[in-house]
């Protein structure tokens, strides 16, 4: 569902009035996400521990309702609207930028902690890093700006690789500056890119007949929730073709992708808990600074690797924070 369709859904959800909170034994939180609990296992139990850094524990001292909208976005203003209107203390949101920005326009007075891979200055949901402004802040990767980072590890496994197709989603507003990006990073390498659009799970097949057309060397996945949701699907078809991929996360080594390199999502959860924490103790999300990650994650799948018939470079193991054998 693409994101100027939410204009006239986030309408409708701020024109429901603010229910009065009810005296309650213990705060609620609101957890919103796009992603299904099965996919979201763990990064939930980061942000458990999150909050029992702060000093809250579920059952407790403080209560969580969870909303996943199962990868139908359509669903978030609805999973939102019910939040808002069970008057909890805080909303997180997690799955990408589109359920903070439908909890931004559900309320514009309940505390919202974000976790999400796009610039949430561009998005429009913050006025800046440091200073969020409002009723909203979080932890952010703004993970297309380590494509440099990954078309450099793609170059060090497969030197040879000349073109890399590039697998994003049309209807990501940050598509066009991370394909501008990968463009000039795949220049310094000697590489050319191909973009293969995929807006949604159907036109995931039209992608991957594409790339069997151009013949490229290389696939480079860019971050996208829909992609994240589809990661079993999408590592299934790589797998099909024997094709060299490099995705953004662990989640895709973990199912049997070849390599990957981003932030780790579970510690930007983790630090969306403490943040959770911090609000329900009396802290502003005007006064949170947006957290960016410091700890990043290269995860090798040797298995995979073996499987293609490559041999992984000593250096590139040598550096890998994980490697699946």
């Amino acid at each position: 569902m693409k994101r100027r369709a939410f204009i006239t859904l986030l309408g409708t959800a701020a024109a429901w009035p603010l229910a009065a909170r009810a005296q309650q034994a213990m705060p609620v939180v609101g957890f919103l996400s796009s992603r299904s609990p099965g996919q979201s296992a763990g990064v939930v139990a980061a942000f458990r521990d999150g909050l029992a850094e702060a000093g809250f524990i579920e059952g407790k001292n403080v209560a969580i309702d969870f909303r996943f909208a199962e990868g139908h976005l359509e669903r978030l203003p609805t999973l939102a609207i019910g939040l808002v209107r069970r008057g909890v203390a805080v909303i997180f949101t997690g799955g990408g930028d589109v359920p903070a920005m439908v909890a931004k326009g559900a309320t514009s007075t309940i505390p919202i902690v974000f976790v999400t891979g796009f610039d949430p200055v561009k998005s429009g949901l913050v006025t800046s890093l440091n200073r969020p402004g409002g009723n909203l802040t979080g932890a952010t990767v703004i993970a297309g700006q380590l494509v440099a980072k990954r078309l450099g590890l793609l170059h060090e496994l497969v030197p040879s690789a000349r073109l890399v197709a590039v697998l994003l989603n049309p209807n990501d507003p940050n598509a066009e500056a991370d394909v501008a990006d990968a463009q000039v990073a795949a220049r310094a390498l000697g590489q050319q890119i191909e973009l293969l659009p995929a807006g949604s799970e159907q036109e995931l097949e039209v992608a991957f007949t594409s790339f069997s057309r151009l013949k490229a060397d290389a696939l480079l996945l860019e971050p996208d929730p829909l992609f994240t949701d589809l990661r079993n699907k999408i590592v299934a078809l790589v797998e099909r073709q024997r094709i060299l991929a490099i995705y953004y996360a662990r989640e895709y080594t973990a199912a049997g992708g070849l390599l990957s390199y981003g932030a780790s999502f579970t510690d930007l959860y983790r630090q969306g808990g403490v943040y959770v924490g911090r609000i329900l103790k009396g802290a502003k999300a005007a006064d949170l600074p947006v957290v960016q990650p410091t700890k990043f994650e290269l995860v090798i799948n040797l298995k995979t690797a073996k499987a293609l018939g490559l041999d992984v470079p000593s250096t590139l193991l040598a550096r890998a924070d994980e490697v699946i054998e």
